[in-house]
């Protein structure tokens, strides 16, 4: 057995160990990965729990919600009003640290008077390279990160995905919105409707792993590098400057770099 079927056979045999699981889906890779993988070892003792903040594109929960109703998991829906904490909305260092304590907490309570043991979520082996201090706050509530557990990366994960006919297989990578926002810059509803509408624009415009970071007024586009040229020629440039403008922002940049995870982080680990 090669090493990738060695670990999803380790994944399974941490699920059965939980007896039941409800597992914190957000319609991503890594999350329904391991929501199908759950059900199928577990049946109608693992189901999906949605938290629905502020901070999570509604395309997204829409997708979380019809891959459930098309497989037939039963999902649990948390409205989860993280941005009510008045320290989260001022976007501290630790702001990461404080959602997820405040966001599974709540999944925690209510996964448990729904009668399940376990609270699983989808952090990846390739997580760990990067600056998560949300980490913490699961490892303080109990909070099981299986697909870490048994060493899975992300394209072991796509690559398992595709193996079991999941659609979101190549699916882009989105964090959620709160990530576009540097330290210290305060999150508003109204500042993450801007950058959920931009990003909505760009994927509308065939764009397809992106991220539109926050400064201020200023909106700095990040995409693949093969991907740059087209944003860069004019005609697109103009329809992308001119969208982002209406949106709120007064300036549209784009980052020469190209898309990369975790760039609001650079500038702080240095």
């Amino acid at each position: 057995m090669d090493s990738v079927h060695s670990k999803f056979e380790q994944l399974k045999k941490l699920l059965r160990e939980y007896g039941s699981a409800a597992i914190a889906f957000s319609g991503g890779v890594d999350s329904t990965f391991l929501l199908k993988t759950a059900v199928e070892v577990l049946g109608d003792k693992a189901a999906a729990i949605t938290a629905a903040p502020p901070f999570v594109p509604p395309r997204e929960l829409q997708e979380a919600a019809a891959f459930c109703r098309d497989h037939q998991i039963r999902q649990i829906v948390l409205p989860a009003e993280v941005f009510t904490l008045e320290e989260a909305r001022k976007n501290p260092p630790d702001r990461c640290y404080r959602c997820k304590k405040e966001l599974f907490t709540r999944m925690r309570e209510r996964a448990r008077e729904e009668g399940f043991e376990t609270v699983a979520e989808g952090t990846n082996a390739d997580d760990l390279s990067d600056y998560r201090p949300g980490m913490k706050a699961l490892q303080e509530l109990g909070i099981r990160s299986p697909l870490l557990e048994a060493g899975l990366t992300k394209a072991e994960i796509r690559e398992l995905s595709r193996e079991m006919c999941l659609g979101t297989w190549d699916k882009p990578s989105f964090a959620c919105l709160a990530s576009r926002f540097p330290v210290g810059e305060e999150i508003s509803d109204e500042k993450l409707r801007m950058i959920d509408r931009s990003e909505q624009f760009l994927m509308d415009l065939g764009f397809r792993q992106f991220r539109v970071r926050l400064h201020g007024s200023l909106a700095r586009i990040e995409l693949l590098p093969g991907e740059l040229e087209k944003a860069a020629k004019p005609v697109m440039r103009k329809k992308i400057t001119k969208a982002l403008q209406e949106y709120g922002f007064r300036y549209v940049t784009l980052d020469l770099t190209g898309y990369r995870t975790g760039s609001m982080n650079e500038v702080q680990s240095k």
